[in-house]
């Protein structure tokens, strides 16, 4: 019965054997976002409309989402 090497024979071919391109991975074609996870985006605003939110403490972030709800609630898209 024939055993292997617990080491290769050859330095060269271990080498080889650990740059060897692997199997591709198919990447998903559709990206699903979740329902109301927030994301993390740049944007510039007037810094009034920024103090403006800011003068009721913590949370301003939240309260410039929740403003921009309202307004997608009152005009809905098609």
């Amino acid at each position: 019965m024939a055993t292997t090497p617990r080491r290769p024979v050859s330095p060269m071919d271990a080498a080889e054997a650990l740059f060897k391109p692997g199997k591709k991975v198919e990447a998903s074609v559709e990206k699903r976002a979740v329902p109301e996870a927030r994301e993390l985006v740049s944007l510039r605003l007037d810094s009034a409309v920024i103090q403006y939110f800011q003068d009721d403490g913590p949370g301003w972030q939240d309260r410039i989402n929740d403003a921009l709800r309202a307004v997608m609630a009152a005009n809905p898209k098609d």
